[in-house]
């Protein structure tokens, strides 16, 4: 791989065994028919997918629901395994997908800073240096002592985006990040870009079209048919928004 790539994926298929439409799937359908057997098939997420992305790259995905978008990612974090293509990645890579979902409900939020700062590769010293600024950055200074359990889902988005964007990285995954929080906390967000754009690779997913066209360098569009297109932020973003 050239040293100016930070991802390169090459032919990259996804496929997942789902159950046929039509085959007994509850415990009622398997119990009116015990003998029928449910008919798996072959679903494809990716189809023969290929591109590079360059070291300090603001690199875009769009695309409609269903299109596979949070499945690239996941490929590309390691999270599911390629049916079949390649995928290279050179640098430190931290995923921002499914945030919180790793919180323990029975810590409180600052144990839980401490837990998922040391499990994203951060010392016990960092996050001791870091965890006012996160709670700060967070909007949750006051709620440090309750259990996490408490928060609410976007309380809980946000305590661990803040706690990510301290770790040390090269390669930034983010999915959908900016959905979740009120406005104030997006302007945080899209400080935060601007910190970092041209210093981070950046592998963006996002319905945010403007911001889109906005910070990327280039833009992938993943359509409905397994098709895709790479090219201009302007040029992709219009072609999309022509097929809603």
């Amino acid at each position: 791989m050239e040293k100016n790539i930070a991802i390169k994926v090459e032919n990259l298929t996804k496929k997942f065994r789902i159950p046929e439409h039509g085959s007994p799937n509850t415990i009622q359908e398997r119990f009116v028919n015990p003998f029928s057997k449910k008919k798996m098939i072959d679903f494809t997420a990716v189809n023969n997918l290929s591109f590079e992305v360059k070291k300090g790259e603001f690199f875009s995905v769009i695309g409609p629901n269903g299109a596979g978008k949070s499945t690239l990612l996941k490929l590309i974090s390691g999270i599911y395994v390629p049916t079949q293509g390649n995928i290279l990645v050179d640098g430190k890579l931290v995923p921002f997908l499914e945030l919180g979902v790793g919180f323990n409900p029975d810590l409180s939020a600052r144990e839980n800073v401490y837990l998922n700062g040391i499990i994203l590769g951060l010392t016990k010293k960092e996050v001791d240096e870091h965890v006012d600024h996160i709670f700060d950055f967070a909007e949750l200074k006051d709620f440090q002592d309750l259990s996490i359990k408490k928060f609410s889902s976007g309380m809980q988005v946000r305590l661990a985006f803040s706690i990510a964007i301290q770790v040390k990285s090269d390669i930034l995954i983010l999915d959908e990040v900016l959905a979740v929080g009120d406005g104030e906390f997006q302007k945080k967000c899209f400080a935060y870009f601007d910190e970092i754009v041209g210093k981070k690779t950046i592998l963006f997913v996002s319905h945010g079209l403007a911001s889109v066209k906005k910070y990327s360098d280039r833009v992938l569009w993943l359509k409905e048919d397994k098709t895709y297109e790479i090219g201009d932020p302007s040029e992709m973003v219009e072609k999309y928004s022509q097929t809603f």
